[in-house]
């Protein structure tokens, strides 16, 4: 069978951030004991359908993950052991913000069976972690990454890129800062204007405005030469590592892999009984857990992909990777062969241009990668 990736939602945050759309709720209490049986009945309702898969990550994503109970991690980690086969190393990462009553609890979570964490630094500027609205500072994100690398064997952290007014050497000095205190893993988000967000009705408003076209693509160049420089390596379109040192969940959704989602608003691709579903579950935390409660589970959608959408699914993660696409593993996933997902005159064009290479492997060049959104409108059929 099919290995499998995890993801585990816990949808609440301290305080909704500008640029967030998310599924992510802020309440004033949170019921941590129903929230946590209802996770874990769900679990079990996905496992006894799923078979003893083997079981190669679990990621704990939100929301802010850190605001559980690590008693409530552990009890997962330890259900996920017995529904699954879990591989001798299995990834087991959760994301956590820096603040101080979120670092403190770091501890708790190794000792939880975490071996992984992903820090939502975002920023070492003080004035942008306000505009972010960000709730901790740039010394106390100094001061997780420290503590983050003392505790876990590894570690992550998230900046956010293309910011209002951002300058090329402004950021160049960030990301060196960054870089000293940690750099086996780093995710880089490039500021975007999402619908319903606090900073879409800023910029409706004209009280923001992004950053220009040029800026933005000199800034991403410039990461790709300082992450280069501390031996990272671009392996994916927003992500760059160590060697070994790649999120190997994330590498199950962008090379097609299975992964099963649990919570509110988690989102699934799972193998069953010769099909592929795409399982959804309710977005609102209170309602799920109420469906969860009466049926064992909160799925609101569930249907079989067919060949010609899992074609352009795996087409559209795959060509986010540096190693791109295999032909052979992409034939048995979707049931097409790849030549036959792809707009052939397109194709030819764009490697021409030098944005794509294909030989035994369909790839983005580094070129490509920068105008990725339009490649894969022009070559995916």
């Amino acid at each position: 069978m099919e290995p499998l990736a995890l993801y585990i939602h816990w949808p609440f945050c301290l305080a909704k951030c500008p640029y967030c759309d998310f599924n992510s709720h802020v309440r004033e209490r949170i019921d941590q004991a129903r929230f946590a049986a209802c996770l874990r009945a769900e679990l079990a309702w996905e496992a006894a359908r799923l078979g003893r898969r083997r079981l190669t990550s679990i990621f704990f994503g939100g929301g802010t993950p850190s605001l559980m109970a690590p008693e409530t991690v552990a009890a997962l980690i330890a259900d996920a052991g017995r529904h699954f086969e879990m591989a001798a190393d299995c990834e087991i990462t959760l994301e956590a913000n820096p603040t101080s009553v979120e670092a403190g609890r770091l501890r708790a979570f190794r000792e939880a069976g975490v071996n992984r964490v992903s820090l939502g630094v975002q920023s070492l500027d003080e004035t942008v972690l306000r505009f972010l609205g960000r709730r901790h500072d740039a010394g106390e994100a100094r001061s997780a990454l420290a503590l983050a690398r003392s505790i876990f064997p590894r570690l992550s952290f998230d900046l956010i890129t293309a910011r209002p007014g951002q300058t090329l050497a402004a950021w160049r000095a960030e990301l060196r800062e960054a870089l000293a205190l940690a750099d086996d893993h780093l995710s880089l988000y490039q500021l975007t204007i999402e619908p319903g967000t606090i900073f879409a009705a800023m910029h409706r408003r004209g009280e923001l405005v992004e950053l220009d076209e040029d800026t933005a693509a000199a800034i991403y160049d410039a990461t790709a030469e300082e992450t280069s420089r501390r031996g990272m390596a671009a392996y994916e379109i927003s992500n760059h590592a160590q060697p070994g040192a790649e999120s190997r969940h994330n590498l199950a959704y962008w090379r097609y892999g299975d992964y099963a989602g649990i919570g509110p608003g988690a989102h699934g691709r799972v193998s069953l009984a010769a099909e592929l579903l795409a399982t959804r579950r309710h977005r609102a935390p209170e309602p799920w857990a109420a469906l969860v409660e009466s049926q064992g589970h909160g799925t609101t959608a569930e249907e079989a992909v067919g060949p010609p959408d899992r074609a352009r699914e795996a087409l559209l993660m795959g060509l986010r990777l540096a190693e791109g696409i295999d032909p052979v593993r992409f034939a048995a996933r979707t049931g097409i062969e790849l030549a036959d997902a792809l707009n052939t005159t397109m194709l030819d064009a764009a490697i021409e241009e030098g944005y794509i290479e294909f030989d035994t492997t369909l790839r983005a060049t580094p070129s490509g990668r920068r105008r990725l959104d339009a490649l894969l409108a022009a070559i995916v059929r």
